[in-house]
């Protein structure tokens, strides 16, 4: 801005690309955003660690959007996220899980079973190895195909299918028997 006789003037051009650049990123939030706070809430075990996942993940989205729309953006965004998360396991190495008493409430009558039973899940994810957790995540939270789930990791498919079943093992036997999982976390 110039300050012109007691003015002021805007010296500078939008231009057309980037009001049109911002609109798509925004139909793209509002379309994606529940699936990639879901992801991110998995990943990190805590909703807090997980809001500042995804708010990292979609900064970092907006700013390569003009890669990330030359393909499937939700697939560009959850890599991001992915990576970001392994980012955040290689500096801190601790997980901290949240208590009942600590998860949010939804306001649509007594959820406490269904806060429960994602609790259970949470903890039980974190028993899994990095590797198998996203594997699980991504090919049965998120209904991905077991070749997406591979390009998307960057994997092998026989390596997502042999991570994917002993994660799923090391799940049923944690859900089954919560009691002897107890204290136990897989920071790798």
């Amino acid at each position: 801005m110039l300050w012109e006789s007691g003015e002021v003037r805007q010296d500078f051009v939008v231009p057309a690309g980037k009001e049109a650049r911002d609109a798509e990123f925004v139909a793209f939030v509002e379309a994606s955003g529940p699936v990639l706070r879901r992801v991110a809430m998995l990943l990190a075990g805590d909703l807090h660690r997980g809001e500042e996942l995804l708010q990292a993940t979609l900064e970092r989205t907006y700013r390569s959007w003009s890669r990330a729309r030359d393909g499937d953006p939700l697939v560009y965004a959850r890599r991001i996220l992915a990576n970001l998360r392994i980012d955040t396991w290689r500096r801190t190495r601790r997980e901290l899980l949240l208590t009942a008493d600590e998860m949010p409430e939804r306001g649509n009558g007594d959820e406490t079973h269904h806060v429960a039973l994602r609790d259970e899940l949470t903890r039980a994810l974190l028993l899994l190895p990095v590797k198998q957790r996203r594997v699980v995540v991504l090919r049965h939270l998120l209904d991905l195909s077991e070749a997406e789930v591979a390009e998307e990791l960057g994997l092998p498919r026989g390596t997502v299918k042999s991570a994917g079943s002993r994660g799923l093992a090391t799940l049923r036997e944690a859900l089954q028997h919560p009691a002897e999982s107890e204290g136990r976390t897989h920071e790798r």
